[in-house]
């Protein structure tokens, strides 16, 4: 019952972080271009307080419950290369680490006044290449064998 909970807990809130980053991405990205310039800085200022206020609370949850997962799977995790189930799952939890650094990253460029539009971008198109391979690796688990 716990497991259950906590796994479909882990995959609304990868849903929800991965909506985030593919909406600031391709859709907001192109939106951006049609506005009016005198527009665009209380947009991107509006959604950037509400997407990092909902994200906070949507990564606590992700991370929590992975964790919670990662735990129930602490056997298998022990030998990461001695099946194609552990493989694939220590390839996820190692990909989620890089995301959560790449994050960190992104917020200390922010704060040091470091970060420019295009490594923003870059960053931003890092991490969902990252998510994406996550999901990817999360449906491989139990349908790939070797």
């Amino acid at each position: 019952m716990w497991y259950a909970l906590f796994h479909v807990l882990h995959l609304l809130a990868a849903i929800a972080f991965v909506g985030v980053v593919f909406f600031q991405l391709v859709i907001l990205a192109n939106v951006k271009n049609q506005l009016d310039s005198a527009a665009l800085p209380a947009l991107e200022y509006a959604l950037s307080v509400r997407i990092r206020a909902v994200l906070h609370w949507v990564v606590v949850l992700l991370y929590g419950a992975g964790f919670v997962l990662a735990w129930h799977y602490r056997q298998v995790l022990s030998a990461p290369i001695s099946s194609s189930f552990s493989t694939l799952l220590t390839l996820k939890i190692a990909l989620a680490v890089t995301v959560f650094a790449s994050y960190g990253a992104l917020a200390m460029l922010l704060r040091s006044g470091r970060m420019t539009a295009e490594l923003y971008r870059k960053l931003h198109w890092a991490v969902l290449a990252q998510m994406l391979a996550i999901v990817l690796l999360a449906k491989a688990m139990f349908h790939l064998n070797w």
